[in-house]
């Protein structure tokens, strides 16, 4: 995981009595807007209430059991309940059941007579291809007229349409028609003047469409509309809400855990340059995974975040250039004794981040995992060499091209690293191949990468440039090409949805043809936590920065997933 450009060979011994007076690229974050809220909540009356509850929720996911191997024999009743349990965000329990149920779906989709209709031809298509089956988007010429285009009989078919457009947000390089068909329904959606709950659907997916969107958030918002359908499954609404709040209650419970030992850092007080974003962080984690078996891996994923964060404002905020070039240094050493050469600021990070790591060893000593605690330093390295070239193109005065920039960018955008550190606590699942494989650049990880990179950029870019910075992407494509900030900003859009395509087309199973058998293909538990960090950037960075301005979108994404449960 070496980064060109970075050489430490020849580091530099600076003792730590700088001088007071230096000038520092300050950015003046605004403080955490949260307070002890999450440390006051009490898990003991929660816990009392889900024991209580345990056997209705038995008896209700024993009901959909029995429903989806009833509905086997009618392909488009299957479907619309798979559907209608994924976007309730509970099918994490039924997924033996889903799996094999798509199985049959996959191996006879194309003798289907519901494909006719276009809700089931394109529900059938998103729910496959999203799940890495190989359907062919061809499936969809039938809806197109003479000239290749859809026909306007669809416009007035709204459930149709939304099914069409969500369907085509799994297309991939060559999917032609997914793209004519997104541009068509988007269209067409956005004058639909209904008011039903379809229409809010609709409403809501073209703000967030329901692929790119986080599973927990979109979970709430489908409850909602859901319950507004008259003919919906009461026994999956039920679920659904009580499964809903349990699981808020345990994300509760680990959030008061981690504001605790947030707040005996003291980083808030200690370091008050550096965004005090843990809640945030935590928002961010929950994103990547929420089910209850990740707790584990939540906490790690959680604090690591919080560090490198406080990291990257040292580089990116505070730090001079002689400060981050011993830094990065001792970060390379990972040891002890580097302590003696930092300013004092710079030890309170570093030595919180090797003790973060010391009790990381420890929770993968339990596990018997203990080989897994080297990638996740590795990984650290990386980012603080990718964070170190740009401080020094900064301190350079030097605006590289768009190629230079995003070799590092993809780097220093974190992706890797937090991949990375998400597999450590994820058991037996992830093997020693998956942490290889993500250490040696793979395709997906490299698109998500380019979606966090970009998206950053054009939505920080500005209030980056209002002190000291390195040129973000768009600064670096305009001065290459000689192009207005808009252009810049539309060109780099179009890169982000071509990197959504790849990510889209690494998640499909291997063919069964031309494949080498002796390449390693992660599990898809591993893929979908590069996804879901994609998702992550999608949502919290769509028109601003929500970590580092936290505004109304984010203060109500955090009240939704962690405060308000839902009403029963």
């Amino acid at each position: 995981m070496a980064v060109e450009g970075l050489d430490l060979a020849n580091s530099i011994s600076i003792q730590s009595d700088f001088p007071r007076d230096v000038h520092r690229p300050v950015a003046n974050f605004h403080p955490d807007i949260w307070g002890n809220q999450f440390l006051v909540y009490s898990p003991d009356s929660d816990k009392a209430t889900w024991v209580s509850k345990k056997g209705q929720l038995e008896q209700l996911k024993e009901r959909v059991r029995t429903e989806l191997h009833a509905t086997a024999s009618n392909p488009s009743q299957q479907l619309q309940l798979i559907d209608a349990i994924q976007r309730l965000c509970i099918a994490y329990h039924f997924e033996e059941e889903i799996g094999q149920a798509l199985q049959k779906m996959h191996e006879k989709h194309q003798n289907w007579e519901g494909n006719d209709h276009i809700y089931t031809a394109a529900l059938c298509f998103r729910i496959l291809r999203q799940e890495g089956f190989r359907i062919s988007s061809e499936i969809f010429k039938k809806f197109m007229n003479a000239e290749g285009k859809f026909g306007e009989c669809l416009v007035n078919d709204v459930p149709g349409m939304l099914a069409l457009y969500e369907a085509a947000h799994l297309r991939t390089h060559g999917d032609n028609i997914l793209d004519d068909a997104l541009a068509f329904t988007s269209n067409h959606l956005q004058s639909c003047k209904l008011s039903s709950p379809v229409a809010e659907l609709a409403s809501h997916a073209l703000m967030q469409p329901y692929w790119r969107g986080l599973p927990r958030l979109e979970a709430k918002h489908y409850i909602d509309v859901y319950e507004k359908f008259p003919s919906h499954n009461t026994t999956l609404l039920m679920l659904a809400k009580l499964d809903f709040n349990m699981l808020q209650s345990q994300h509760k419970e680990e959030l008061q855990e981690i504001s605790l030992w947030w707040k005996e850092l003291d980083f808030a007080r200690k370091l008050p340059f550096a965004r005090d974003r843990m809640v945030e962080g935590y928002f961010w984690i929950v994103g990547v995974y929420f089910e209850p078996q990740y707790a584990l891996a939540r906490k790690i994923m959680s604090k690591v975040i919080a560090i490198t964060s406080i990291i990257d404002d040292i580089y990116d905020a505070y730090g001079t250039y002689e400060e981050i070039q011993i830094f990065t240094e001792a970060i390379e050493r990972w040891n002890i004794g580097c302590m003696k050469q930092l300013p004092d600021y710079m030890k309170i990070c570093y030595r919180a981040l090797l003790d973060l790591f010391e009790e990381i060893e420890e929770e993968m000593a339990k596990i018997g995992s203990s080989y897994r605690t080297y990638y996740a330093k590795e990984a650290l390295k990386l980012l603080a060499r990718a964070y170190f070239v740009e401080a020094k193109w900064l301190h350079q005065g030097y605006i590289p091209t768009v190629e230079e920039y995003m070799r590092i960018g993809l780097a220093s955008c974190g992706y890797t690293t937090l991949t990375i550190i998400s597999f450590l606590g994820m058991g037996d699942i992830v093997s020693k191949e998956s942490f290889d494989w993500a250490s040696n650049d793979p395709d997906i990880l490299r698109a998500a990468s380019i979606i966090c990179r970009l998206r950053d950029d054009i939505v920080g870019h500005k209030f980056e440039q209002e002190r000291p910075h390195i040129a973000s992407a768009v600064e670096c494509y305009m001065k290459q090409h000689g192009v207005t900030e808009q252009q810049a900003s539309e060109e780099l859009y179009r890169q982000i949805e071509d990197s959504w395509k790849l990510l889209n087309q690494q998640l499909l199973k291997p063919s069964t043809t031309g494949f080498d058998a002796a390449e390693f293909v992660p599990p898809r538990a591993v893929l979908l936590r590069v996804v879901n960090l994609a998702r992550v950037i999608d949502v919290a960075y769509k028109h601003n920065d929500e970590y580092t301005h936290v505004g109304e979108v984010m203060r109500s994404y955090i009240t939704s997933m962690f405060i308000k449960p839902v009403p029963v």
